[in-house]
């Protein structure tokens, strides 16, 4: 029965190891913000971060994530990063459909949690592994740059 720690609290799943996070934070943990893409690690939906770096949950093994620490969507605002980039993503109406935005947010604030200053080559590299199938890139780069100010 793996053990993690999600957004700051123990959590034990009753699941097998081999069995996805992004399954075992939506079905068992009821954490539905991390959604559901490609399943293959391409769209960057499901991203999470273990231990303060973006994975792709759908790809990640619950049993590769014991004894670690999972932060979703439901808490990056209580990091310093998250609550910026979240601000910036409502500052600039970044959102069209929405669909992959809890992914945008998870891999920009942690871009902007190791590099407060980034560059544009240093967005399209940190951002590069996520989809946005309504074309809001140029608003999500606007955004981030934003975050960097506040």
């Amino acid at each position: 029965m793996p053990s993690i720690e999600i957004n700051g609290h123990m959590r034990d799943f009753d699941v097998a190891d081999d069995t996805p996070l992004l399954w075992a934070l939506r079905d068992v943990a009821g954490l539905t913000g991390t959604k559901f893409g490609c399943g293959v690690a391409l769209c960057g939906c499901c991203t999470v971060h273990l231990d303060g770096e973006p994975i792709r949950s759908c790809v990640t093994a619950i049993g590769d994530v014991a004894g670690r620490k999972i932060t979703t969507i439901e808490a990056i605002g209580e990091t310093e990063a998250g609550a910026k980039i979240q601000k910036a993503w409502l500052d600039l109406e970044v959102v069209q459909c929405g669909y992959c935005q809890s992914g945008q947010i998870m891999s920009a604030a942690a871009l902007l949690a190791g590099n407060p200053k980034p560059s544009d080559g240093d967005i399209d590299t940190a951002m590069s592994g996520n989809i946005c199938r309504c074309g809001t890139y140029p608003r999500i780069r606007a955004a981030i740059k934003h975050a960097a100010t506040i």
